[in-house]
């Protein structure tokens, strides 16, 4: 018999455990010794939320992952006659959003009466939902995200109803007095991970929980950044300088440095990145291949929506009197605190609420950054609220040329060498986890 540490780790959207692939491994070879109070590690990857599962919603996939962690703790004692004594839970992207709802369903079912939470981890997480830019792609995707992406994509842009009260689930997650922000408080460590730039998928602000983003303007502020050399590409500080540098010339329409700096915000995907001659071939197909290619994703995530919303039906349907599920418990909590504050309050208040890295960068003066995005009254009320967490915030500096957000986690390193620069995230991590 031996007391359990279980960790438990959740993918993202679209994912499948094969993603937390780097995560588990580098994680099992640091905590692969006891701690000096005999508790051993056991760390399970969150199964059955996967792939198309990930469109039904934060709710139904924190019920998958919540009934995954019993199962684990119920086969340890049976089959090894272990105790799980201390949990932790990290999630990487919408996996955060779901440990968060995790939480909450493990404390009202009595499971932290016995079990003591340590670590709460997540990774590149939009704890504020997704934020709006000023283009017309992002009004666009802000219109089109609810419907092909299903419950979850509701919930990404807080346009769900998911209590009683017709609030948002990420309103609900982040009220001080809903149980899942009680239960964050109970862990020992709360930590957060965000790229400070090139996160198209999660953005900074949602990421690390803030209203201004510091990095937007880096290759024009002037921005000075130290790396930790031992955790590379973790930052370790970083200051704007005492007087800001002179704005270079903007370089002449159609010039080599004008269509430098327009290439510079494209990037093709590595897996579309082919060598001469194909690379000619392709960009004479692109004009063919661009719609076709829009084509098949409007269909892909048509048809996955509609399945998902198929599902959730059918979910719903099952278990509409299963009572212990949180969504009901709840229910009944809001309905009497909604009528004590009816009786008592007049004045609701203002609720509006290259493959290396280099150890140090200095932001170059040029005209090159990204347009800032725009944060709704309500997700500024969510971040004030969580910002009252002690939350330990980390923040790791890809500069590279496509997004970080697979790179954060070494998600793929098979097809994509250059994840592997997120190694010393995952070592931070690791290194710091309470054992």
């Amino acid at each position: 018999m031996a007391p359990i540490h279980l960790l438990a780790i959740v993918h993202g959207m679209w994912g499948n455990p094969s993603h937390m692939a780097e995560l588990k491994r580098i994680m099992l070879e640091t905590k692969s010794e006891p701690s000096p109070d005999g508790v051993e590690l056991r760390l399970i990857v969150a199964e059955n939320n996967r792939d198309d599962s990930t469109y039904d919603g934060i709710d139904w996939g924190g019920e998958r992952v919540a009934e995954e962690i019993f199962a684990e703790v119920t086969r340890l004692k049976d089959e090894y006659n272990h105790t799980v004594v201390k949990f932790s839970i990290t999630g990487y992207s919408l996996g955060g959003l779901v440990s968060r709802y995790v939480v909450g369903i493990l404390h009202q079912r009595g499971f932290f009466n016995n079990v003591e939470p340590v670590n709460f981890n997540t990774i590149a997480t939009p704890h504020l939902g997704l934020p709006r830019y000023p283009s017309f792609l992002s009004t666009l995707f802000a219109r089109l995200g609810p419907k092909f992406l299903s419950r979850t994509g509701e919930q990404f842009y807080c346009v769900d109803t998911w209590s009683t009260t017709n609030r948002a689930l990420l309103d609900v997650m982040a009220d001080p007095d809903m149980v899942f922000y009680q239960t964050l408080k109970r862990f020992q460590s709360l930590r957060i991970y965000a790229n400070a730039i090139n996160d198209r998928t999660v953005p900074y602000i949602t990421a690390a929980i803030e209203l201004t983003d510091p990095f937007a303007e880096h290759s024009s502020n002037g921005l000075e950044i130290e790396l930790d050399k031992t955790y590379t590409p973790l930052i370790a500080s970083y200051r704007l300088p005492d007087r800001p540098p002179t704005p270079a010339p903007k370089p002449t329409m159609f010039s080599k440095g004008w269509f430098r700096q327009k290439s510079g915000n494209f990037a093709l995907p590595p897996f579309l990145q082919f060598r001469f001659p194909l690379n000619i071939v392709f960009y004479v197909l692109l004009p063919a291949l661009v719609p076709v290619f829009i084509s098949l994703v409007v269909f892909r995530l048509g048809r996955a929506a509609h399945s998902s919303r198929s599902r959730i039906k059918l979910l719903e349907k099952e278990n509409a009197s299963n009572h212990d599920r949180l969504i009901h418990m709840l229910a009944d909590l809001e309905y009497e605190v909604e009528n004590a504050v009816a009786d008592i309050i007049d004045d609701p208040g203002d609720t509006s609420g290259e493959n290396t890295m280099p150890s140090s960068v200095k932001g170059k003066v040029t005209e090159n950054h990204e347009p800032a995005p725009v944060l709704t009254a309500l997700q500024q009320s969510m971040a004030r609220s969580l910002n009252k967490l002690p939350l330990e915030k980390k923040m790791a500096f890809l500069n590279i040329g496509h997004n970080s957000h697979a790179t954060i986690i070494s998600r793929d390193l098979k097809r994509f060498e250059i994840h592997r620069l997120g190694e010393g995230i995952i070592r931070h991590w690791a290194d710091s986890f309470v054992l």
